[in-house]
């Protein structure tokens, strides 16, 4: 015992000599002093400065210098409040890079065992916070004296662990009675952590590490935070069988807990970057940039992908002093045919949304998306566990496959989506969770496909009560007209062509295509690249600006900037414009055709509209709403209500079938054509070429690469290789003529200036 005090007198003494080196550490100390503070955090960087085989030392073996240096600490803020009570301490945390000690639930192995780690990830349960003795007092009723007895365990760093038993008798065997009163307590809580789900690996289910935090570290986060945690890597014998089969119980026991959280959902929004918000935000085309922004492999659903947008920026949250909340959420719903990008939108707000949850409707029960009462492993008491949709809170929650929930299920989120909380009252638990949640739900008509010969509501097969807690309804439908199929079918090609130069065809990166920018750029482009592959011949028309697209990283930043940043408030011609509008909603629901809207027109429907104003104000940066955002809310209103889409299909039908009528009797009144006047209706190409011409230049441009073995060749290289084979010069515009001919037949990738041989 002597060597070992020896070597913690040592310890506390150069804990002391770094305190003085660093006086910011003293004025921390005084600060604890005087509020009566209890723990003091250390960062790493500032040990491996004053010595860096102390670091690696305190880090390889924390046991023998946590207890010196809480000592140390206690000591000093003794004699600078010496008022301080006798069973005060100052405990002490660590904080800052651990290098290969900083791990996931999975890396913890067998290595790390008595070891300082930095463990991150999500918490998925937190125990009730219980008393722990430290000191029992007991009192002798027949001598009249107090007996003391101290206890540690595991979690203990000062000594060999004690029994728990409490002492009855005392040496002569006389009874001893324990004051409760005068027994000293401390905290004592376990987290259960697991990996993050995006770091886990495929296809293998995510592992948990269960964390012991206490004193001041107790309810420091809740489930669903995501924490790194600092603490000591412990192992113990098991409850049952642990000391007789070898197999021991590891355990994390915490010193410091750290939210990531904050960083996580708050990107660093530089100067240079927020002046370009503002100027994106003066623009008139500002909505429609962003709608096309979000999720760019998806073609078309242009007013889905605005109403998106106004859903991640959200209204104004109120509470009213009479107590009345109003919702600042948005929620949406889209019911459509099988195989129109229902689900990938899902993914594509799961992508840019700071905090998202994602379930589907079969997999997913009433318990499982609110709270469920669960009974505690070690105490067998009642507690309670968060649901996705309290997990999700100031967040967003996608629900696919929503028709297939059962019933029951779905009328449990009722009142999360209106009230925005979550209250149970079982197993005498009553309590109040928040669910302030965004819900974004995607379902399939009740027979499979949309039956156009139905009302919408019909086809919907949901009730009421539930339709009118959505703010917008959107049909997608499956479209069948040969020119939407030919854009769709470029678009869905154009995206399996396309392979960026610094992945390879093979990359298996994380990030999506359209990231190509990360957040250590410093001269980071807010607009996507144009690439020929990628993005076809849109821009061939020369109105570029139609065609522009933020990257990913810059719409994030900006989603996050008009959301919290600006709060808009209603001003008086907004107001009456919303009122008008609601009154003329209401008169037209009743006399609308095909049986009215996709929702019942209901009060909810009024705060729908002040909400999707409210969250275009948000967009154009504004603090007042004005007349020019309700009407923009209020298109994309109609076009959710009065099923658009449905409607330009019919009309397009119509359309069609009175072109083909009229073709049919124009051809019976006109049975002889002139021929000069069939070929004066065709368009004249935009290069005239004869066909020897062009097959003369696909030979010599084949034989080239056939010969040279060539994957990749220039167009400057093609431009002077076929004018040295063939005395009548090809121009630059009929090579690219060429070319782009050859592209379209699957040939040859143009891109960049280069051709890639297929």
């Amino acid at each position: 015992m002597d060597v070992n005090e020896e070597a913690m007198a040592a310890h506390k003494s150069t804990f002391r000599d770094f305190l003085e080196q660093h006086g910011s550490y003293m004025d921390s100390v005084r600060q604890l002093a005087e509020c009566n503070g209890r723990r003091l955090i250390i960062a790493t960087d500032d040990l491996r400065s004053y010595s860096l085989d102390f670091a690696r030392r305190l880090i390889r073996s924390p046991a023998e210098y946590i207890q010196p240096i809480s000592d140390a600490v206690t000591e000093e803020a003794r004699r600078v409040n010496p008022k301080l009570k006798e069973r005060y301490r100052v405990q002490v945390g660590f904080k800052g890079p651990f290098g290969f000690h900083r791990v996931t639930p999975r890396d913890l192995m067998s290595s790390f065992i008595g070891s300082m780690v930095c463990v991150e990830g999500i918490v998925t349960k937190c125990s009730l916070v219980k008393p722990k003795v430290v000191k029992s007092v007991h009192y002798c009723p027949a001598t009249k004296q107090f007996t003391f007895r101290e206890y540690r365990d595991i979690t203990s760093t000062a000594g060999l662990p004690t029994g728990s038993a409490h002492p009855t008798r005392d040496e002569n065997g006389n009874l001893l009675v324990t004051e409760h009163g005068l027994c000293e307590y401390k905290d004592h809580q376990t987290l259960s952590m697991q990996e993050m789900p995006e770091n886990s690996a495929p296809g293998q289910l995510p592992r948990t590490v269960d964390v012991i935090v206490e004193d001041d570290l107790v309810d420091s986060c809740k489930p669903g935070d995501r924490v790194a945690i600092v603490g000591v890597y412990k192992a113990f014998p098991g409850k049952s069988k642990g000391s007789l089969n070898g197999v021991f119980r590891t355990i994390l026991i915490a010193n410091h807990v750290s939210l990531l959280n904050k960083g996580a959902h708050a990107p660093n929004i530089s100067i240079q970057e927020a002046k370009k918000i503002k100027e994106i935000a003066k623009r008139s085309d500002a909505f429609d940039l962003l709608g096309n922004s979000l999720a760019p492999s998806i073609y078309g659903h242009l007013w889905i992908k605005k109403a998106v947008i106004l859903l991640m920026l959200g209204g104004v949250e109120k509470n009213l002093k009479n107590g009345t909340h109003l919702r600042g959420d948005i929620n949406m719903m889209m019911v459509g045919d099988p195989s129109v990008a229902k689900s990938q939108l899902l993914r594509a707000i799961m992508n840019i949304a700071p905090l998202a949850i994602s379930t589907s409707g079969r997999g997913s029960s009433g318990v499982g998306l609110t709270a469920a009462v669960t009974s505690d492993q070690e105490t067998g008491e009642r507690r309670l566990e968060a649901g996705a949709m309290v997990l999700a809170d100031r967040g967003v929650i996608c629900i696919d496959e929503f028709d297939k929930m059962n019933d029951l299920d779905r009328v449990s989120i009722h009142e999360v989506m209106e009230q925005q909380t979550v209250t149970i009252a079982k197993a005498g638990i009553h309590a109040s969770l928040n669910a302030r949640c965004s819900v974004v739900a995607a379902a399939n008509p009740i027979y499979g496909t949309y039956d156009r010969s139905l009302t919408p509501t019909k086809n919907i097969g949901l009730p009421d009560s539930l339709l009118s807690r959505f703010d917008l309804l959107f049909i997608v439908l499956d479209q069948m007209d040969p020119e939407i199929d030919r854009q769709i079918s470029e678009h869905v090609s154009r995206m399996h062509r396309y392979c960026a130069d610094d992945r390879g065809i093979g990359g298996h990166e994380k990030s999506v295509r359209y990231t190509e920018d990360d957040d250590g750029d410093v001269d980071t482009s807010i607009f996507v690249k144009y690439n020929r592959a990628l993005h076809g011949q849109e821009r061939k028309k020369g109105k570029k600006q139609k065609h522009e697209r933020l990257t990913i990283n810059f719409l994030k930043k900006y989603i996050y900037y008009a959301k919290n940043i600006y709060q808009p408030k209603l001003t008086d011609e907004a107001s009456e414009h919303i009122a008008t509008s609601y009154a003329e909603l209401r008169d037209a629901g009743a006399n609308a055709k095909h049986g009215g809207g996709t929702l019942p027109i209901t009060a909810r429907t009024l705060e729908t509209i002040i909400r999707l104003s409210t969250a275009h104000s948000k967009m154009k940066l504004r603090t007042e709403v004005l007349k020019a955002d309700v009407e923009a809310a209020l298109q994309v209103l109609n076009f959710a209500i009065y099923h658009k889409e449905l409607t330009d299909m019919e009309e397009r039908e119509q359309r069609e079938l009175e072109m083909k009528q009229k073709t049919d009797h124009d051809t019976d009144q006109n049975d002889m054509v002139e021929p000069m006047d069939v070929d004066a209706d065709h368009g004249v190409n935009e290069v005239e070429l004869p066909p020897d011409r062009i097959e003369a230049f696909e030979a010599i441009l084949g034989q080239h690469v056939m010969l040279n073995h060539l994957d990749q060749i220039s167009i400057d290289e093609i431009e002077g290789l076929v004018n040295r084979e063939t005395t009548n010069r090809y121009t630059r515009r009929q090579i690219s003529f060429i070319l782009e001919r050859m592209q379209d037949s699957n040939r040859i990738m143009i891109m960049e200036g280069v051709v890639r041989i297929i």
